[in-house]
């Protein structure tokens, strides 16, 4: 299975929430991790930074910010040149799937967490 390094944008270390759950999925399948969250902290050995790094060789971009707070990071998302931004429930956002789709990016309205379970990520 190809290893697609993800970062996950809205990234907490509350195991409660989704991002928190994603990050230990995507490790325990193998793929590489990097994230971004309001505070820094530390989930499965993956750092969560709070600046905007400008990684190198992002596959996909997973969503844990609603729109109202994605729009801080709309030009660091598209400069990373993923190949996908995962919308995860909530997250839905018509100007950013536009904005991803002329820069050659594929939107996809999907849940990160359901995708690794059923071999779709």
């Amino acid at each position: 299975m190809e290893k697609k390094k993800t970062l996950v944008l809205g990234a907490s270390e509350n195991p409660a929430r989704y991002s928190n759950l994603a990050i230990n999925r995507l490790t325990n399948n193998e793929h590489p991790v990097v994230a971004i969250g309001r505070k820094k902290g530390l989930v499965a050995g993956i750092p969560i930074e709070t600046e905007k790094i400008p990684w190198d060789d992002i596959d996909t971009v997973t969503l844990y910010l609603n729109s109202r707070h994605q729009q801080e990071y709309y030009e660091y998302i598209l400069s990373l040149h993923p190949k996908r931004i995962i919308f995860n429930p909530g997250t839905e956002n018509d100007e950013l799937a536009e904005l991803a789709l002329k820069n050659g990016i594929r939107p996809v309205e999907a849940c990160t967490l359901v995708m690794l379970s059923t071999g779709q990520y």
